[in-house]
């Protein structure tokens, strides 16, 4: 799940960034073979080929992990089109995010089984909440919402963003990752155009 990060942030050590990799990718591969709540930090290890005393200079437990590559994943998406600098008025990566989650059905199936969804959704909303407000910012349709509103309609946004994923999952991914795209950037800009 592991996600592009921020521009601003310092650059990790390459080693380091391996390691978290290694790790993030064997905790993501043994989600989709058994429950999360089963999975030990010993059969992670094993998985990525990391030692023990390395995964804990880094890492608490399993949990940490877990959500430490989320984290990273979700702000590495939700920020996606600011560090592009995407020319468009789009102010999340619909489209990039939807079809990442199709790639990754069996990692999203595992989460909902093992009751992490919401954990991951409530994380992912705050992130692309912040995402959107920024987005919003610099956007020029965007600027002429105030600052205090803009701050609210991104976080109605995010939610609803994150209900289309779900709702798009749930019905077996009926339309395009693009056209989830265009359904959900024509509910913005109609919705911002009402209120303005």
């Amino acid at each position: 799940m592991s996600g592009n990060a921020d521009v601003t942030k310092p650059r990790v050590d390459r080693r380091i960034r391996r390691t978290r990799d290694q790790l993030g990718d064997a905790l993501v591969a043994l989600i989709v073979e058994k429950p999360f709540d089963t999975i030990t930090v010993q059969e992670v290890l094993d998985r990525a080929g990391v030692g023990r005393s390395t995964f804990y200079v880094h890492y608490r437990d399993k949990d940490d992990l877990f959500f430490s590559d989320v984290d990273e994943f979700f702000d590495g998406m939700a920020t996606l089109l600011s560090q592009r600098e995407d020319p468009s008025d789009r102010v999340a990566p619909v489209r990039e995010l939807f079809a990442h989650v199709a790639d990754a059905r069996d990692f999203y199936d595992a989460l909902v089984a093992s009751d992490r969804i919401h954990d991951l959704m409530e994380l992912g909303q705050g992130h692309f909440a912040r995402g959107i407000e920024r987005r919003l910012a610099e956007l020029p349709r965007g600027r002429l919402i105030g600052a205090q509103r803009r701050a609210a309609l991104a976080q109605a946004l995010a939610g609803s963003l994150l209900s289309l994923l779900t709702s798009w999952i749930d019905r077996n991914m009926p339309g395009s990752p693009a056209e989830m795209d265009d359904v959900f950037h024509r509910m913005v800009w109609a919705g911002v155009s009402a209120r303005s």
